[in-house]
């Protein structure tokens, strides 16, 4: 591929024809014919990174193949797609779960799925088509994807990426050799919670349920917002419906209700310290954390990011399972960690949660709450128990470190510096700036 310059875009020129509709017709047609064609570009463009993709795997299994077996339980097909994915994340700077998934589809399409590919390489499909195919293929045993992508492609030529998925999914129905009796029962173990932090103090919590659990359990939700429902309630069924479910997770009873409280997940509040003060009375001027010179520093939820000053206030007066932490207003250095919650877990590990809030591998952003704390430099290898030699890492990263050349040192201030095995170098940062 040439590594020149491309030329900067510009709109085609157009040969007007004498009347105006006749003209708008006429460049409406050549720009569409343009976008046409600079999208079967990207399409050719995608089918190169693929097979480039592939080869960063087939590289690092090439060098797990030259090294002795470390026996840690990772074999040397898990190893190389461990480093290969991670190596693609921090990179591209995308998530572990999509590089993950560009390595698995990328494999797929090279070594499985050539038409496929050949058909994205042609401009024939788009990326988005050649994934939904690979998806739906991989959920098929191997005997069946030569015939399964043979009837899916020439459909995917035709129809809009949403609309092959619906076709494709009832082709794969159809060629199945297993009953939907036994895919349930193995499909069951997929089951899960997600969290999805949204814009201005929301968020998303998604569970993927068996179908008959999920509509049940919206039919219930709707039962109970429905009798709520009330002439001077201001509330619209929908957002009734997300207070019961609210309701019910966290306190283990219907709104309004007063009747008792459910157990309360422990989190931590970072509340700018001048958030908390008033004044005679009246909030003070910096209560949005707004410092002297401009600078603001707004109050945070664990796990979410910014929350409102008078919800975070709330909680930190409140909520003796929270633990605040204030700040100092134009900084954003923590000056003190509150002592009034039931149980406090020893300084050094509550001081470090504090500063990296996640793991902290390049682009992760797992909990540091559900992570290990790890020694930088091995205790056997007389590593210290110091804030400069500990840093977060969630059990993926943290057996990454140890099981591949991923390496890692702390630059001082919290700061880590990561080296990959291709020898890129990448730098994270702490959350909060914690004077050790």
């Amino acid at each position: 591929m040439s590594s020149t310059t491309a030329p900067a875009a510009k709109a085609p020129a157009v040969a007007l024809p004498a009347t105006p509709a006749a003209a708008i017709d006429a460049g409406l047609g050549t720009v569409i014919d343009s976008i046409v064609e600079v999208d079967r570009l990207v399409a050719s463009l995608t089918a190169y990174r693929t097979v480039a993709i592939d080869e960063v795997r087939r590289l690092a299994l090439a060098a797990e193949a030259h090294l002795p077996s470390g026996g840690s339980g990772w074999s040397r097909e898990m190893t190389a797609r461990r480093v290969a994915t991670t190596e693609l994340s921090a990179a591209l700077r995308i998530g572990e779960r999509e590089a993950e998934q560009l390595v698995a589809d990328s494999a797929a399409l090279v070594h499985d799925l050539r038409p496929t590919l050949e058909a994205l390489r042609t401009g024939s499909i788009t990326y988005r088509h050649a994934s939904v195919l690979v998806d739906e293929a991989r959920s098929l045993p191997e005997q069946a994807w030569s015939s399964f992508e043979a009837a899916a492609l020439p459909v995917a030529e035709s129809r809009s990426a949403s609309g092959f998925r619906q076709m494709a999914r009832a082709l794969r129905e159809r060629l199945h050799p297993d009953s939907v009796d036994v895919r349930r029962r193995a499909a069951e173990d997929s089951r899960s919670v997600r969290l999805e932090p949204g814009r201005d103090g929301m968020a998303w919590l998604t569970a993927h349920l068996p179908a008959e659990q999920a509509v049940g359990a919206y039919r219930r939700l709707t039962e109970l917002a429905s009798g709520l429902g009330a002439l001077d309630e201001p509330r619209t069924l929908t957002q009734r419906r997300a207070d019961v479910f609210a309701d019910l997770l966290i306190d283990g009873v219907m709104p309004d209700s007063g009747v008792g409280r459910g157990v309360r997940a422990t989190v931590l509040v970072t509340v700018p310290v001048l958030a908390l003060l008033e004044n005679g009375g009246e909030r003070s001027a910096d209560a949005g954390g707004l410092g002297a010179r401009g600078i603001r520093h707004p109050s945070t939820l664990e796990g979410y990011g910014p929350i409102s000053t008078e919800v975070a206030r709330q909680l930190a007066a409140h909520a003796p399972s929270f633990v605040r932490l204030l700040t100092h207003p134009e900084t954003g250095t923590v000056l003190s960690v509150g002592r009034d919650r039931y149980a406090v877990p020893r300084d050094l590990r509550l001081w470090l949660r504090i500063r990296d809030e996640t793991c902290r591998f390049p682009g992760c952003g797992r909990a540091a709450a559900n992570s290990d704390i790890d020694h930088t430099v091995d205790w056997q290898h007389h590593g210290a128990t110091r804030h400069d030699n500990l840093a977060h890492l969630c059990e993926a990263h943290h057996q990454l470190k140890h099981h591949t050349a991923w390496q890692v040192h702390h630059a001082g201030g919290g700061a880590l510096e990561w080296r990959a095995p291709s020898g890129r170098p990448y730098r994270t940062e702490p959350a909060n700036a914690l004077v050790g």
